[in-house]
């Protein structure tokens, strides 16, 4: 008698434990929900305007390890306004190394926000974006994009979004 409880034991435990494994692989091997979309602006740059954090400054130079420059520029799609992107980048490097900061921007949008990181350099050279977050419509998503600065004091954003499946599988 001991024997067939035992015997019937092992027999559920297997049960369960096969159950187990085959819904935890069903998991694992379910297609990823992303999807990506692409959002493009024009932006109209503000004049950027420098915090001088640091005291101990090179002479002639016109910035110093550890100051701040901050902007709020305008997004336009199709010639409409539809938002606004503020963001700040600190001084990371100076010369004789070239110039690079280290920024952050939030893009303000209907229907939410989304946040990026990206080094800048001076000059024109487009700045490679790296999507962090995101609020409302926006609150699962990655991604990246590109901000070009055309020398006029315009330019433009292209963000391309991921849209992740929150963690825990919602």
């Amino acid at each position: 008698m001991r024997r067939s409880v035992l015997t019937s034991l092992a027999i559920m435990a297997a049960v369960v434990a096969g159950v187990v494994s085959v819904s935890a692989a069903s998991q694992a091997a379910a297609p990823s929900a992303v999807e990506s979309k692409t959002l493009i602006f024009d932006v109209v740059f503000s004049p950027s305007s420098l915090v001088k954090a640091n005291n101990v400054r090179i002479p002639h130079s016109p910035f110093a390890l550890g100051d701040e420059l901050t902007f709020h520029d305008q997004l336009f799609s199709r010639g409409q306004h539809v938002g606004d992107e503020v963001g700040s980048c600190v001084i990371v490097s100076i010369p004789p190394n070239p110039v690079l900061a280290n920024c952050s921007l939030v893009a303000r949008l209907p229907g939410g926000n989304i946040a990026a990181q990206f080094p800048s350099t001076a000059g024109p050279t487009p700045k490679d974006l790296a999507l962090t977050g995101g609020t409302g419509t926006y609150r699962n998503i990655g991604g990246d994009g590109t901000l070009v600065e055309f020398g006029n004091g315009k330019g433009s954003l292209t963000l391309r979004v991921l849209s992740l499946v929150p963690r825990g599988g919602a």
